[in-house]
């Protein structure tokens, strides 16, 4: 006689599982806003201990590609980092978080640093802007 509620108690927790899988994609709150979105601060660089390991997004770090660290922008988002300094510019991939450092607001790859002459002095103001795919 138990047998009966069980299996329609797992019914409706299977139903249930499969109904809330279909709604929207989650979206992150903290994430800002794609339009538009401008930041200004300090960069910094990785690689060399971060080779070959996996980032946040789950893909391998290689140093020699044009990919970036930020807190909070959504994975794949690419941006324009300008060296204020130079005004060199790269455009990388968001594939990874960080910065772990107060006031920074980006981790380029060595790649990426090493196009804006980031490389030497190890950080460098910067202006990061959202740029279509």
């Amino acid at each position: 006689m138990l047998r009966a509620p069980i299996h329609t108690g797992f019914a409706i927790l299977a139903s249930i599982a499969l109904l809330t899988g279909c709604g929207k994609a989650h979206v992150n709150a903290s994430a800002p806003s794609l339009k538009k979105f401008s930041q200004t601060g300090v960069a910094s660089w990785y690689g060399p201990g971060y080779e070959g390991k996996r980032t946040a997004s789950g893909e391998v770090f290689h140093m020699s590609e044009l990919t970036a660290a930020h807190r909070n922008l959504p994975f794949d988002t690419r941006v324009r980092v300008t060296n204020l300094s130079n005004k060199k510019q790269v455009d990388v991939r968001i594939n990874d978080r960080g910065p772990f450092v107060q006031g920074r607001i980006i981790d380029l790859s060595r790649e990426a640093a090493q196009r804006i002459d980031l490389i030497g002095p190890g950080t460098a103001k910067v202006k990061i802007q959202a740029i279509k795919k």
